[in-house]
């Protein structure tokens, strides 16, 4: 697949970046050289290769998936304006 000056300013016009006709001949080979190393990928087997997270083998760290409420429920509230039972009062906007 190859790119030509109409699709680099139709590329352009779609992510809405102004480009000169200078900048297009560039952006033509640049793309063009991107496709070339994507279809060169393409080529590589990964057949039972796992996917990873990094280079170097590790456990994600995890924590136990408990709900609480924080503890803190006076702190959060203390420097509120109005407050009913650890809960903010706000005016009623909507009707």
């Amino acid at each position: 697949m190859s790119v030509d000056q109409a699709t680099v300013r139709h590329i352009a016009r779609l992510a809405r970046i102004a480009v000169t006709d200078e900048e297009s001949e560039a952006l033509e080979g640049d793309l063009n050289a991107i496709l070339n190393w994507v279809e060169q990928l393409e080529s590589v087997n990964t057949d039972g290769v796992e996917p990873m997270t990094s280079v170097v083998q590790m456990d994600m760290k995890k924590r136990d998936d408990v709900v609480n409420d924080g503890g803190c429920a006076d702190d959060i509230v203390a420097n509120a304006p109005a407050k009913d039972d650890h809960f903010f009062v706000v005016p009623k906007v909507v009707e």
